[in-house]
């Protein structure tokens, strides 16, 4: 009775497909937060209720750093039962998911982390399963 995780995943949503007994299931999670936004110089805000030093790109980068913490909290949260975990995306989200997992006692688990592309939810699939299902 393995339960083996594939998970795609970048800042914006996560795919899950769990499978366990040859039985498929597959979730996503869409993370609330939006895309980082950077500026270029300074952008001092003139709002006298931040704190001395702050700006507004802190404050957006604060908030989006905790959305951030939220989301991969609920991915680990569906998936810290797992017997392995394999996990691949295109951006930097997959590195990070990984450091929360070692830092939660999981790394053991972890089977691989893969750079990949943009992919449909089918193409997601189709990878999990050619992964475990070989």
């Amino acid at each position: 009775m393995k339960r083996e995780v594939g998970l795609w995943i970048d800042h914006r949503k996560a795919v899950i497909m769990t499978i366990k007994d040859g039985i498929e299931e597959i979730q996503e999670i869409q993370s609330d937060g939006v895309k980082r936004v950077r500026f270029s110089g300074k952008t001092q805000s003139n709002d006298s209720n931040l704190p001395a030093g702050s700006n507004a790109e802190d404050i957006r980068d604060r908030k989006f750093d905790n959305r951030l913490d939220n989301f991969y909290d609920g991915v680990i949260a569906m998936i810290n039962t797992a017997d392995s975990i394999w996990i691949f995306g295109p951006g930097e989200a997959k590195g990070e998911l990984e450091q929360r997992l070692i830092r939660a006692g999981l790394e053991d688990r972890v089977v691989g982390v893969e750079t990949v592309d943009k992919m449909t939810n089918n193409q997601i699939e189709a990878k999990i399963r050619d992964h475990y299902l070989k």
